[in-house]
């Protein structure tokens, strides 16, 4: 550190008071760029404007980089003692009051003390949001060692990381003391706190973890973590290494952030994860989250991150490790219907939204300063990503690890996890040798590098493919039987040019089953090569009567009389192991369907096939699928998929269906008495399959329809009948979710109404059978009053089906219910699936009431969950989108929604980072259509890349000016001390209206137009970043070692620019053109004015920058456009 260096701390909210840095006190500024990202006086509503201008802001006050929203000087005597290693204690005086973001209060409206009321208070955020709560270094590569010390109330009890030293009370009793310590060193990020009136539970397995649950809820938390040292016991045989730290606690909290949020030593859930042992659906659930928590322990919280472009490593080894214990612990064909879940949801994701990076790598190149110009946010930051991004990239990130084990195996995998681990700790015992700590970050370039030495083989195209770029494969398969050659011709083709995809290169497994058997092939896909030739084992031969070795080795009797005489093949598969990331869409006939759907063991196999079979509504499909829901060894979600493919094949065969409704006979035979085959047995749920089962079946021929496209009589009368006639006395399981499905049942009967003409809707003239729905959907609703059921799920069930019966016309839409039911206080469950409908009320029937209603609660309602809930649902089912016209798209919304995302949501990063996604659904990234022209400056039209300009602006011959790419123009104020690669910035002041002493130019005319000063008003939309700028020069600056730069005079300070990335840039017609100096002069004079009262002490120091240098070096040739930018040449 040289002498006059700044401290940079991170801190949101926090009231400072004092800052001492070894018993003297120091000055300091607190600036916090991003609780409003573009200043109100501004006139832009363009999303690329803010993206640019927020991705700056949080670039301001990124700790990897070094910055922060407090800056300390250090007192010059403190470096006057000469002594290398000064150590500095920082003493910051604080206070944090009614924090919006960072903890959370949960506080009970009910009578009582606060420990009867069950308040308490968590911490929570989005990656790393330490710094809402205290000042500190909040980067996740920032080690050090924890001494934490909270004093609560009596009542209360504090849980922290590390270890409990000691209580102390007060003198008065009245508050005690908890002291934590950590030796081990952790990242501010994984430091978080619980206060409340807790019920402790020591686990009775393990005695060092602890579990903490709310008053009165010490039953279920019991049976809820009787499960837990299994997977300890998993985790550390697996990674071969103990658990690294001395302690777990695991804390359940009431309107928790996310599910499971886990931190050093520590993990925070929600309350909604505990269950009672009557509970079936939630249990798996629980038992997952608790596994994904431990292993975010190891890998996450214990060894930490580099950087952000590391993150996926971290993700990807916790998934992967997690998805080794679900293999485990609930069988392979859980295990693979989990891996195909989440490769469907990311390829589906990855097609939509054009590419998930998980190695963002910036600068150093043509197209690397943004390297995703597909996406509407950036992905420089954790805390400018979308949340649904989020989700895929940590899908991605496991699906990626298991590809690398296809290519190393397990065991080196294994080994490489437990190399990482056991250099962590023994980094983590060298208590006074913090060079050592390092040790405990992984970056992607040691874990690489770890991966080949122990090895030895080189995994640089898998890595190079799927990491370091974006988007996933999709392929076309389809085939011919050569009779004569006795070879299969397999043509595979991609689609390589559509948003999201990439181009393969490389092995491909084709699995075939043939007469003899299955056999696999491994084909080279070249650059160019379309079709394979594969030579078949078998003849065919079909008159031998002889069983068929399948791919397990088992032997089975099949009936041939369906396939192809000429041919031996029965199915055929591509990539049956998911090894590429890819989307197949396969073509072979329906029998070649139905045998691999009957015969193939594989549950993947089977899904595929079902979903196949859709297209093919025949007598031998029905046939396939009615085997598959008789057989008991089937896996359980096969069958449930079958039920609804029987569904749907039997609505295409309505005219040719024989026999009674598809799965009526099937269920009676299974669940209904033999004696009286409309009343149901009573339940026992023993056998979770049939449960499972059970519960599937009327959902799914709730779905059929007849020849009128209504829901057959006699369906609707069995559905009813089991309602009526379940019984649950004997069963030691609660059926909350079974009489909640047969509710979905019901809202699936329903057919849209036949409306007579100018007929008032009421109750009296519903369509009989409609009524008695109604009136089962009410008596349920009314019996949840009294005796609700677990997690509400009836209730769910009911408003879900009551707005079913709105849109379908038998009621009057009306959201006054819903609203009702959306209030806060009620169940978190209830209140989503409320706010769901109002949502959908809203889009239907075009309402701005409810509309303001949503909007409201985004930004009042007490749970951070629930706001983060409405904005994802308005995204998902927007009430209008920038396609169409509608009442609602106007001037005053986009005004709401600009200062919800500009200012509104600084507490929080994920509701934040929705609003930017509801305005971009809402609106696009240009300026929202339904806005009148602003009085002036330059309009832009994205689509064909053109400004106009308006006619307010005079022409006058121009200066000599900067030449700029892009459709928005970009002063970058050098706010950081790194060169131009940051992330599509284009100028925190990036904006549409010209500025004060920008002068534009057409590219094709020779004209050039200037705009007088005096009609513009000089405060405009970049204050914020002014002001760091102004202050961070102003405290002096280090600069890169050897290059010395020349202290420049305040006044003569030049302004590059930075051309927009080359997502806009490259073919853009208009080509803004720029005069910064006359800008910055300005700017610096009004901030003088402004500011020399608070701050006198900072202005006698020298002004250094690095704005020489980067002239020089920087902007020689830009990396965002690939165009050649030279530097102002206008002196003031």
């Amino acid at each position: 550190m040289s002498t006059d260096t700044p401290l940079y701390l991170t801190g949101k909210q926090c009231r400072i008071y004092r800052v001492r840095v070894n018993d003297l006190e120091a000055p300091f500024i607190y600036n916090d760029p991003t609780l409003e990202v573009c200043h109100h006086e501004s006139k832009q509503r363009n999303l690329n404007y803010f993206s640019s201008a927020y991705t700056a802001a949080v670039s301001a006050v990124d700790p990897d980089a070094g910055h922060g929203e407090l800056v300390i000087k250090v007192p010059s005597e403190l470096w006057k003692q000469g002594d290398e290693m000064n150590v500095l204690k920082v003493y910051i005086e604080f206070s944090l009051d009614q924090p919006k973001g960072g903890l959370h209060f949960v506080v009970p409206d009910v009578e009582g003390s606060m420990a009867e009321r069950g308040a308490h208070v968590f911490s929570f955020g989005y990656q790393n949001s330490t710094r809402f709560w205290f000042p500190c270094v909040d980067s996740y590569s920032e080690l050090c060692t924890w001494k934490l010390e909270f004093t609560v109330d009596a009542s209360m009890v504090a849980v922290s990381c590390g270890d409990l030293v000691e209580t102390v009370y007060t003198h008065d009793m009245r508050k005690k003391t908890f002291h934590y310590v950590l030796p081990i060193p952790t990242a501010a990020s994984n430091i978080s706190l619980s206060v409340g009136p807790f019920e402790i539970l020591v686990d009775p397995y393990m005695h060092e973890v602890t579990h903490f649950c709310l008053p009165q809820l010490l039953p279920l938390l019991k049976h809820s973590m009787s499960y837990l040292h299994e997977i300890f016991e998993f985790y550390e045989e697996i990674l071969t290494c103990r658990y690294p730290y001395s302690c777990f606690k695991t804390v359940f909290v009431d309107e928790a952030y996310v599910q499971v949020s886990s931190y050093a030593s520590m993990s925070i859930f929600s309350t909604n994860l505990l269950h009672s042992a009557m509970i079936i659906d939630q249990t798996p659930l629980t038992r997952q989250c608790l596994a994904q928590a431990l292993a975010q322990q190891f890998f996450g919280c214990f060894i930490s991150r580099m950087s952000w472009a590391d993150e996926w490593v971290l993700k990807g080894i916790s998934g992967y490790i997690y998805g080794l214990y679900l293999k485990k612990t609930f069988g392979v064909n859980q295990y693979r219907h989990w891996i195909k879940e989440e490769l469907d949801k990311m390829v589906e994701y990855e097609l939509k939204m054009g590419g998930v990076l998980l190695h963002p790598t910036f600068g150093g190149g043509k197209d690397k300063d943004n390297p995703t110009p597909h996406l509407h946010f950036s992905i420089k930051h954790p805390h400018t990503l979308s949340w649904k991004y989020y989700k895929m990239f940590q899908c991605k990130a496991h699906l990626v690890m298991r590809l690398i084990e296809n290519r190393i195996s397990m065991e080196f995998m294994l080994q490489v996890f437990n190399k990482l681990l056991s250099l962590a700790s023994t980094a983590s015992s060298q208590k006074y040798q913090s060079h050592m700590w390092s040790q405990m970050l992984v970056s992607t370039h040691s874990f690489l590098k770890s991966i080949s030495n122990v090895s030895g083989k080189d995994i640089g195209p898998l890595i190079k493919q799927w990491v370091d770029q974006s988007a996933v494969v999709k392929f076309f398969g389809s085939f011919a039987f050569n009779r004569k050659r006795n070879v299969l011709e397999l043509e595979i083709r991609q689609d390589y040019t559509s948003s999201g995809t990439q181009k393969y290169v490389g092995p491909i497994k084709v699995t075939v089953q043939e007469l003899d058997g299955s056999f696999n092939h491994t084909l080279q896909i070249e650059e160019n090569s379309l079709k394979h030739d594969i030579p078949c084992h078998s003849k065919s031969r079909r008159n031998k009567k002889k069983k068929i070795p399948l791919m397990n080795g088992e032997e089975v009797d099949m009936d041939l009389s369906a396939m192809d005489a000429d041919s031996p093949l029965l199915w055929i598969r591509i990539d049956p192991d998911m090894s590429i990331l890819r989307k197949v869409e396969f073509e072979q006939a329906d029998f070649m369907w139905q045998y691999q759907l009957r015969y193939e063991r594989d549950v993947v196999a089977q899904e595929e096939s079902i979903l196949a079979l859709e297209k093919f509504p025949t007598p031998a499909s029905r046939l396939a699928l009615t085997d598959i829901l008789e057989q008991d060894q089937c896996f359980y979600k096969v069958r449930q998929g079958a039920c609804f493919c029987l569904a749907k094949i039997a609505n295409s065969m309505m005219s040719t269906w024989t026999g009674p409704p598809a799965m009526k006979s099937l269920f009676t035979r299974m669940f209904c008495c033999k004696s009286c085959p409309n009343i149901v047995k009573t339940n026992t749920f023993i056998s979770f399959q049939s449960y499972f089962l059970q519960k599937t079946m009327p959902v799914a021929m709730a779905q059929l329809r007849d020849i009128q496209n209504l829901c057959p009589k006699d369906v609707l009368n069995f559905i009813l009948d089991l309602i009526k006639y379940n019984d649950n006395r004997k069963n030691k399981f609660s059926d909350n979710y079974y009489r909640a499905e047969l509710i979905d049942a019901l809202t699936n009967s329903l057919t849209p109404a036949i409306s007579i003409s100018n007929e008032v809707r009421t109750v009296d003239n519903l369509n009989g059978d409609v009524r008695l729905i109604l009136e089962e959907i009410t008596r349920s609703l009314n019996m949840e009053k009294l005796l609700p059921s677990y997690r509400n799920t009836i209730t769910v069930s009911c408003l879900r089906a009551i707005r079913m019966l709105q849109k379908n016309g038998h009621i009057p839409s009306d959201p006054s219910l819903f609203k009702s039911y959306a209030e806060y206080g009620h169940f978190v469950d209830v209140r989503v699936a409320a706010l769901e409908a109002v949502v959908d009320y809203t889009r239907v029937d075009r309402s701005s009431v409810e509309l303001q209603w949503l909007l409201n609660m985004v930004q009042n309602d007490p749970a951070h969950y629930i706001r983060h809930k409405i904005l994802s649902m308005l995204g998902k089912n927007p009430p209008f989108t920038k396609a169409a016209e509608s009442p609602l798209c106007n001037e005053a919304l986009v005004d709401q929604l600009w200062k919800l995302m500009n200012s509104g949501t600084s507490h929080d990063w994920r509701l934040r980072c929705d609003a930017v996604n509801l305005y971009y659904t809402l609106f696009g990234l240009t300026r929202p259509s339904c806005l009148p022209l602003p009085e002036l400056g330059l309009v832009l039209n994205l689509k064909e890349k053109k400004a106009v300009l308006n006619p307010t602006i005079k022409p006058e011959q121009g200066l000599d000016t900067t030449e700029m790419t892009g459709n928005t123009m970009g002063v970058h104020i050098p706010v950081m001390g790194f060169t131009s690669s940051l992330d599509s910035v284009v100028g925190p002041l990036g904006s549409s209206s010209p500025e004060p002493g920008q002068v534009l130019q057409e590219e094709d005319t020779s004209k050039k137009f200037k705009i007088r000063e005096d009609e513009i008003d000089m405060e405009s939309p970049h204050d914020s970043q002014a002001f760091i700028h102004h202050h961070l020069n102003i405290l002096e600056r280090p600069s890169t070692p050897g290059k010395e730069p020349p202290a420049v005079d305040q006044a003569v300070l030049s302004l590059p620019v930075t051309p927009l990335p080359s997502s806009f840039g490259k073919e853009s017609t208009s080509s803004s053109k720029h005069s910064g100096d006359h800008h910055h002069h300005h700017h610096h004079h009004e901030h003088k004015k402004k500011k020399k009262k608070k701050h006198k002490h900072k202005h006698k120091h020298k002004h250094e920058s690095k704005d020489k240098e980067r002239d020089s070096h920087a902007f020689s040739n830009s990396p965002a456009s690939g165009r050649s930018v030279r530097s102002p040449s206008m002196s003031d």
